[in-house]
């Protein structure tokens, strides 16, 4: 019997510096992350941030690729996923990526992911200067007199701004021509080069261009107004229409994710470089300065809040009729 228990010991005491060692191997060569959504939007330029932060700290490159396209960022999770499960690809993405199911255009939970939440910026609904729009009413007046005339941006179909346009057209009553775009970036240059007139995209994404009087900013998409330095208070979208509390507001999530089976030792490395990467001045400066408000959640707790993510945003966009496969087929439950 004492013999078993020594031989268990010694195979236990094995496992546990097999698994210590591969950690501590890991990586030895360098990281590729796939971000979902166009370059220069909010999900690639938050994920460059981290990444040069994680790569100092991990002793690798951290290559940072765009592979966008498909349904929701289906074209490059499934990438992403396709690959081996070794730490060694990432996949940079955000909350509007829990759509991808119920649209057709990933056929997975997206609890087969294990995320981890950088943070993220609340959006704001903006039309370009050359409209007659001065106010959100004027706006969702001309679009209620006019339905489907006035054309609107929001990034890719089933993400967190065209959910929230879908929102202001459900709590307003208001009807826009909505143009999807590869991401933020796009939709955004949609509205410069006068393909469309209403442009909702997040803060940090729109900042500049406010700054620049090529946007003129007429409600944020949640609860309270916000104070913008050098363009003053932008008043929220509930003061004229507190219909909008029923679907809004909806939070951004961005950061990256590995497949949920890639080994724990793995992931506890990536964790580590995380948490040190989120407390870095370099980090915490730009998130400051670009209105980034910071979550730093991992594991259980960013599990849950894409959990809840993805049963609000699914189940709102079949409430809507945007969704083309009813949540509960795929296993997601009513929030």
């Amino acid at each position: 019997m004492k013999r078993i228990l020594f031989i268990s010991l010694i195979l236990l005491l094995g496992v546990a510096t097999g698994v210590a060692m591969a950690a501590k191997g890991y990586p030895q060569r360098n990281i590729t992350d796939v971000v979902v959504w166009g370059a220069g939007g909010g999900t690639d330029i938050c994920n460059r941030i981290i990444m040069a932060e994680m790569a100092d700290i991990l002793g690798v490159n951290i290559n940072v690729i765009n592979k966008t396209g498909g349904v929701a960022g289906s074209v490059g999770m499934s990438h992403a996923y396709s690959q081996p499960h070794d730490g060694y690809t990432l996949c940079g993405l955000s909350e509007s990526n829990v759509t991808a199911g119920v649209q057709g255009g990933w056929d997975k939970k997206f609890d087969v992911w294990d995320t981890f939440i950088v943070g993220g910026s609340p959006d704001v609904i903006s039309v370009t200067p050359d409209t007659p729009y001065k106010t959100l009413t004027d706006l969702i007046e001309a679009a209620k007199k006019a339905p489907g005339s006035i054309k609107a941006s929001a990034s890719g179909a089933g993400s967190i701004h065209h959910l929230n346009l879908l929102a202001v057209e459900n709590g307003s009553g208001a009807d826009f021509n909505f143009i999807p775009y590869k991401g933020s970036q796009d939709a955004q240059n949609a509205a410069m080069t006068g393909e469309v007139s209403v442009v909702v995209t997040s803060l940090a994404e729109q900042q500049q261009l406010l700054r620049g009087g090529k946007l003129r900013a007429l409600g944020m998409l949640i609860p309270q107004p916000f104070e913008m330095e050098g363009l003053g208070t932008i008043p929220s979208t509930f003061d004229a229409y507190p219909g909008l509390a029923k679907y809004l507001p909806i939070s951004q999530a961005i950061g990256f994710a590995v497949p949920a089976d890639v080994p724990a030792d793995i992931k506890a490395v990536l964790k580590d470089a995380f948490d040190k990467a989120m407390a870095t001045e370099k980090v915490q400066t730009w998130a400051k300065e670009n209105y980034y408000l910071l979550s730093g959640k991992s594991g259980a707790e960013s599990k849950a809040v894409f959990d809840a993510l993805e049963s609000n945003f699914a189940w709102t966009l079949w409430e809507l009729g945007a969704a083309t496969i009813e949540p509960s087929k795929l296993g997601i439950a009513k929030p």
